[in-house]
């Protein structure tokens, strides 16, 4: 072929250039797609508790290494941190996965099935990767493999995060401690002081949707999550005379039906939606005691900052309040797990494209609405500009109406999805350094706005 016929077949150059760059991120996603595979399906078949994910941290460790990647451990204890310098100048991007594991018995009866045991406050529990934090890993680990094999092409410093204890500790107590895991600790401890990202990404796989797709939308995209605990004192005596003692049963109901309205009566619900819940409510031995004692313990939700301060700030009052009215007292305690995840607009606008390349525009969805979890991905997006997005993880043959939700004994993941969370995890890397400018100086304006 001559000269002129090869430029005629490059032209425009810009296209030409694309579809190199596109043939060698699919030929590096399928070279490791197997591997991933394997890595996932060992993962799975050896799941860990929040804050002992020891055997997990290992392998990511010896991963990294073998990947010819830079390791850092020490964080959130078992936290680890992989930093692969590219040969072209340009910004520090991380990749976020979480490794921790459920406290649940599976029954999916896959040939890879957790039978694993482990101790859980406490007590003996079965352990399950019952919400694809596995897949997360993997995921992770594989496009760390393709990008190593490919640092010639990347513009800045890629920085992995591999983080504990999404879920909570199963050591610690998770009501008051829960500044000692997670994402607030691997903060804390400097995972992202050296080098320092200026952007995140990170992704959550997703019962329901099949394999292949991929969801997101900017602002809002998972509600805050605060939790609840109150203790309700009265004054023990024979169900058949009341008045002689205080009731915490009646005065708990009471305060169950009173916080709904701090939602439907003190919300702006203009700026968003809230939601409070109890899960446990225990009191009283006997059905003719009226007990001295009625302990709850809830959660607190929400997709707008403002909405989730003005029930923080209204419910310890209006309990203590509520308690005095019916002559018991009550002590309100809440601690906070997590922010509202939100997506930089600006960088939800320019990545658009990049998730469109992953499998197409009729695999790329944008949602109606934030889904109602809650994840500490979003303490990151509060340090820098963040996206989030969630990968189907359904076999596209099923019926995505009978699919087993997260944190279900038959949940699954779909191998075939762990590519598509490899090449969306590469094109992140590739495709920021060209938007980085004006992620930045929006990020910048926004930040300035708050003070």
């Amino acid at each position: 072929m001559n000269m002129y016929k090869q430029i005629s077949l490059c032209l425009p150059l810009l296209f030409c250039s694309q579809l190199s760059l596109a043939d060698w991120i699919d030929d590096s996603v399928k070279n490791v797609e197997a591997h991933t595979i394997k890595l996932r399906e060992h993962i799975h078949q050896h799941p860990e508790l929040g804050n002992m994910e020891f055997k997990t941290s290992e392998l990511v460790q010896k991963e990294l290494k073998s990947y010819g990647i830079e390791v850092r451990k020490g964080y959130a204890k078992t936290g680890v941190i992989g930093v692969l310098k590219g040969a072209k100048p340009g910004p520090v991007m991380a990749l976020r996965a979480d490794m921790d594991a459920l406290p649940i018995e599976e029954k999916t009866g896959l040939p890879y099935a957790s039978k694993a045991k482990a101790m859980y406050q406490g007590a003996e529990t079965h352990v399950m990767h019952g919400c694809g934090h596995d897949a997360h890993t993997a995921m992770l680990l594989g496009a760390a493999k393709a990008l190593a094999a490919n640092k010639d092409k990347i513009a800045g410093t890629v920085v992995f995060v591999f983080q504990p204890a999404e879920e909570g500790g199963a050591d610690v107590d998770n009501f008051s401690q829960g500044h000692l895991i997670g994402s607030r600790k691997m903060i804390a401890d400097g995972a992202l002081d050296n080098p320092k990202p200026e952007v995140i990404f990170g992704m959550h796989v997703m019962a329901g949707m099949p394999s292949g797709n991929i969801l997101y939308k900017d602002g809002a995209i998972l509600n805050s999550a605060d939790h609840l605990r109150i203790q309700v004192n009265g004054k023990q005596v024979h169900g058949s005379m009341p008045w002689l003692g205080r009731d915490p049963i009646y005065a708990s109901s009471q305060m169950i039906n009173n916080m709904q309205s701090l939602i439907s009566r003190n919300a702006d619900l203009t700026k968003g939606m809230g939601v409070v819940s109890i899960g446990s409510i225990h009191g009283g031995t006997t059905g003719n005691v009226i007990p001295d004692q009625v302990n709850m313990v809830g959660t607190i939700r929400s997709n707008s900052e403002d909405v989730r301060q003005g029930i923080l700030k209204s419910l310890p009052k209006m309990l203590e309040h509520n308690a005095a009215a019916n002559n018991v007292t009550a002590k309100v305690e809440i601690a906070p797990y997590a922010p509202v995840t939100t997506n930089d607009k600006t960088l939800t606008k320019l990545m658009q494209p990049t998730l469109a390349q992953v499998n197409g525009e009729d695999k790329l969805h944008v949602l109606d609405n934030n889904a109602s979890a809650s994840e500490d991905f979003s303490y990151y997006g509060q340090l820098m500009p963040s996206l989030f997005v969630f990968v189907g993880a359904t076999p596209a043959d099923q019926d995505m109406t009978k699919a087993a939700p997260n944190h279900n004994p038959l949940f699954i993941v779909d191998n075939a999805t762990l590519k598509t969370g490899v090449e969306s995890h590469v094109r992140f890397i590739l495709d920021y350094p060209k938007v980085a400018e004006q992620v930045q100086a929006d990020w910048k304006k926004m930040q300035a706005a708050k003070k």
